[in-house]
């Protein structure tokens, strides 16, 4: 009690929040979390995502907030236009370690588990994703072509296609998405709905290929990637800390001019 009256007696933000959590997840967010952004990051989404305590000890194993800073999501220009509050709804990578998949797997492996475990892939998602359908039918030309999985986030108040990928990301891979969006938009959006995200979810990515191929895409899309297995909690640490290292203002002592010559 003690610890937790010094932490946050001098944060005037954080005391109305940590009212309204249960003493249990206040344990776990001050017991696990080193900093005062940290604590602020977990109370606000244990709030507004509403975690039980287990979900919440998941994500803080799971380091979320040190993968948040060190990677903010992938998106296209196109995303940030049209969706400007889409940087605080998607996330860089998924971590779906509740899947139990084999180190080997298909993308029909993938996605059967995500389905079978879809209560828990739609918290991993966030609180307002929807599901609307696995192998959604989007018939173009008299032709059937399936998308992987389909989601509504309500905030956002439009569909979310994921295309599921069990390899590194390529670049091709973005053309495939941008036919999926157009086929949503022109026949199976609504009219008061906006327009469709896209996220490819794959197996790894390479951020520069990423950042190249997102730079000049018209389509507003995304870019990210899954992890079965927990982080490594003290290599994302050590980076946080060098990262945070790195962000502060280096002080330099003032300059001081020369003094002027005498004249003789």
């Amino acid at each position: 009690m003690r610890q937790f009256y010094e932490t946050y007696r001098r944060e005037p933000k954080l005391s109305p929040l940590v009212r309204e959590l249960p003493w249990t997840h206040n344990l776990l967010i001050l017991g696990k979390s080193r900093r005062t952004e940290e604590r602020e990051f977990y109370l606000r989404l244990a709030l507004g995502q509403r975690w039980s305590k287990r979900e919440l000890e998941r994500q803080l194993d799971g380091c979320l907030f040190e993968r948040a800073v060190l990677s903010p999501p992938k998106v296209s220009p196109l995303v940030t236009q049209l969706h400007p509050e889409a940087n605080n709804i998607f996330k860089d990578s998924y971590l779906l370690d509740f899947l139990q998949l084999p180190d080997h797997h298909s993308e029909a492996d993938l996605q059967r588990a995500l389905v079978a475990n879809l209560r828990r892939f739609l918290i991993e998602l966030g609180r307002e994703f929807c599901f609307v359908g696995e192998q959604y039918v989007l018939q173009v030309g008299g032709e059937d072509f399936r998308l992987d999985l389909l989601f509504f986030h309500r905030g956002l108040q439009c569909l979310v296609a994921f295309d599921l990928k069990i390899e590194k990301f390529k670049p091709e891979h973005l053309g495939k998405m941008q036919f999926y969006l157009e086929a949503l938009d022109r026949d199976v959006r609504k009219p008061h709905e906006r327009p469709s995200i896209g996220v490819l979810l794959c197996a790894t990515k390479d951020n520069q290929v990423v950042e190249y191929a997102l730079s000049r895409s018209l389509s507003p899309a995304l870019i990210a990637e899954y992890q079965t297995a927990l982080p490594d909690k003290q290599l994302l640490q050590r980076k946080l800390h060098e990262f945070y290292q790195l962000a502060m203002p280096t002080t330099e002592p003032p300059k001081t001019k020369p003094p002027k010559p005498r004249r003789t």
